[in-house]
């Protein structure tokens, strides 16, 4: 049976601020109704001002492999060597890795393993010697055949020759490099080794339009870094970091991206990491809105900037978790907190076939939809871990690792799901704390109300840095930087000393603070929940403990030994409960085309501003441009993308769901009215739940979906 899409009370998202009654307006009719532009930590808004690569380039930079032909000499001299050191066998596999590295191919980065070897002293010696030959390579220790034997394994390492960074550490923990650094080993010194630049992009994912873009270049999607992902279904900005690439190689993208464009460029030394944003300014339209009085209208708009909304996780969320697989199924469709609830009980079989299983409600384009449905209800049927594999997309990831480990390893499930990337796997777990969050957020309002703080609630302490705190709290997990622009969020990776730091800025509520009045409602945090949080000590603390103890999990004990997959082993934090949109401005518009963009974009202003003809528009209908058949053929040659010969729809063009149908007749010269919103949220808040509590209705698609019929 397909998994049915969630609704909002099902995840905990209940409640509203203000008893105001409300009206109707359509969010998202057009995807040009959504525009985000990201706000870096300095407060800056980040916008497309210009497509133009600087003058002043980098020196040209090696384009093929990591060596000249004397290196390979060199090589072939130090593998002789390597031959009387730990035999032939093993040199030929490190001959075999080496010659894959300097071709560049796909499979040239999966490690390699030596023959196992039970003297550690002689382990020893070939560690030592590929640190002191192989620079490019490092080494560690897994286990061999049986327990008293050990194999040595060899993987690329893209990092600086003896860096000692931040982020070396973890990057060694977990077998992955962190950057695509084929041809860039003649990168000039005094140029910084990351190009920023700012990534426009309309109706697409953060994932796929740098997917796009890595395929273009040739590159693999961890070269690049960003500081968060941006909504699909909406026009955004932001940043980018990608490693040792030229600015006019990446403008010389342009003509032939598709809803993508890229601009102002610079030089940096660091790569951007998820969590290095301060947040995002939105400038939302809400179209059709329909009141019985325009003063309601005034009145909610008015109240929502002073009194703000609960900030939930909103359903949003669960879409994100499915984008980090490189997939998108729309708001609610995947049940990211049943999975991560099958986990924390160590319920391995549940959890895959919930990742497996067919759902309900997958808003794909149409031919990655269909092909998508297809394989999932062959694999229910089947059980064909091979057969399946053929169908899916190689974008899926959490999908094909899990079917890539059954089919060498049939029936472990645990194995399976640990093959998962790490940042995706653990996105399952902190959706299910996000859904306790959401149902004690919603019993905070229920039991006392939007006004003041009460007894036993948890606030940070007065005196401590504000800008300390706002950092933690501002995100619903801490940020991990080491795995490149595609990890994701990992709370639990942060140092301990860290979290303890956090503690010991959080205290209860008692009667000297109630009296004193220090605290406002503003004030009031509840945890995340983990190993190293405090819980409020009023009765809100029994939704956690009532919520896991109805899904079999404990809080404090966990029922099985594997750490990653226990709350007992998450560190944990804390969320605001309440959240104040930031210089928020609202106007009332009247309009009679429905189908009428009524924003001006970054690109509209590049475009006014530009020479006639200098800038091509990007074409939202239905006309093909030259820029349109070259992005096709991109990913028409892209095994990540299915093949079909309706492109129109993997390029990226509006596909004509209910949801995107006007509410009128274009031609029409009847007016409607429209409702401008123009605010700034912190990271990991969500728009969509200060549109909930303006219009008082449900954020799910299905429901707007409705509002179109």
């Amino acid at each position: 049976m397909a998994m049915k899409t969630v609704e909002e009370d099902e995840v905990g998202i209940s409640c509203f601020i203000s008893d105001l009654p409300g009206f109707r307006g359509v969010l998202k009719q057009r995807y040009s109704d959504f525009i985000v532009n990201e706000v870096d930590r300095d407060g800056t808004v980040v916008k497309l001002t210009s497509l133009d690569a600087p003058e002043e380039e980098p020196e040209s930079v090696q384009e093929n492999g990591i060596n000249t032909s004397d290196a390979a000499v060199s090589y072939a001299s130090r593998i002789e060597s390597f031959k009387s050191l730990a035999g032939e066998p093993d040199a030929i596999l490190l001959e075999e890795y080496i010659n894959k590295i300097n071709a560049g191919g796909e499979d040239s980065f999966s490690p390699i393993v030596l023959s196992p070897d039970s003297d550690k002293s002689h382990r020893k010696a070939v560690h030592n010697f590929f640190k002191e030959n192989f620079k490019f390579l490092v080494t560690d220790v897994v286990d061999g055949p049986d327990p008293s034997l050990k194999c040595i394994r060899v993987r690329f390492n893209s990092a600086e020759p003896n860096n000692k960074g931040k982020n070396s550490k973890k990057r060694k923990e977990r077998g992955g490099k962190p950057f695509d650094s084929r041809g860039s080993e003649n990168w000039p010194e005094n140029v910084g080794k990351f190009l920023r630049f700012h990534i426009y992009k309309e109706n697409k994912d953060t994932h796929e339009a740098l997917g796009v873009i890595g395929n273009m270049l040739g590159i693999q999607p961890k070269s690049f870094g960003f500081a968060g992902t941006k909504d699909k279904r909406a026009v955004t900005t932001q940043r980018v970091t990608v490693y040792k690439q030229r600015a006019s190689r990446l403008a010389s993208l342009n003509k032939r991206l598709f809803g993508i464009k890229l601009g102002d460029f610079c030089y940096v030394k660091e790569g951007l990491c998820l969590g290095q944003l301060m947040g995002n300014r939105f400038t939302i339209m809400l179209r059709g809105i329909v009141s019985d009085s325009e003063d309601i209208i005034k009145t909610s708009a008015d109240a929502l900037g002073r009194l703000g909304f609960i900030n939930y996780f909103g359903l949003q969320f669960r879409a994100e978790l499915a984008e980090q697989a490189w997939g998108r199924f729309g708001s609610g469709s995947l049940p990211t907190h049943l999975i991560g609830g099958a986990l924390l009980r160590g319920e391995w079989k549940l959890a895959v076939d919930m990742i497996l299983d067919p759902r309900e409600g997958d808003i794909l384009f149409i031919i990655q939809r269909i092909a998508i449905a297809k394989a999932r209800k062959y694999y229910k049927e089947s059980n064909d871990v091979v057969g399946t594999l053929k169908q899916l997309p190689r974008y899926l990831v959490a999908e094909r690792a899990v079917l890539q480990s059954l089919k060498t390893s049939p029936g472990n499930y645990l194995q399976a799901l640990k093959s998962i990337p790490r940042t995706l796997r653990m996105l399952y777990i902190h959706s299910y704390q996000s859904y306790l969050w959401n149902h004690a957020a919603s019993k905070r309002v229920q039991n006392y109300g939007t006004e003041q703080v009460v007894l036993g609630d948890l606030v940070y302490c007065k005196g401590n840095s504000t800008a300390k705190v706002t950092e933690f709290v501002g995100s619903e997990y801490a940020e991990d930087c080491s795995a490149g622009g595609y990890a994701s969020n990992n709370e639990d990776d942060i140092s301990v000393d860290i979290h303890e730091d956090i503690n010991t800025c959080v205290k209860v509520v008692d009667a000297e603070d109630l009296n004193s009045g220090c605290y406002t409602i503003d004030d009031v945090i509840l945890p995340m929940p983990g190993s190293r949080v405090k819980y409020p000590t009023n009765n809100i603390a029994n939704v956690y403990e009532d919520l896991t103890k109805k899904d079999g999990i404990s809080l404090t004990e966990s029922v099985h030994k594997v750490e990653e997959f226990s709350i007992t082993s998450i560190t944990g934090c804390y969320r605001r409960v309440f959240q104040k949109p930031i210089n928020f401005e609202w106007e009332l518009l009247a309009y009679s085309d429905s189908n009428k963009q009524l924003v001006e974009t970054d690109l509209d202003k590049i475009n006014k501003s530009a020479p006639k003809n200098t800038v091509k528009p990007i074409d939202v209908g239905n006309g093909k441009t030259d820029e349109a058949f070259d992005c096709i053929q991109e990913l028409e040659s892209s095994d990540d993308f299915p093949k079909d010969e309706n492109f129109k729809e993997i390029a990226g063009e509006e596909v004509k769901l209910p949801h995107d149908e006007s509410l009128g007749d274009s031609s029409s010269q009847h007016s409607h009215s429209a409702l401008k919103l123009s605010f700034t949220l912190p990271a990991s808040c969500y728009a969509t739940m200060a549109i909930r509590e303006l219009l008082k209705t449900s954020t799910s698609v299905a429901y707007h979906k409705t509002l179109n019929q």
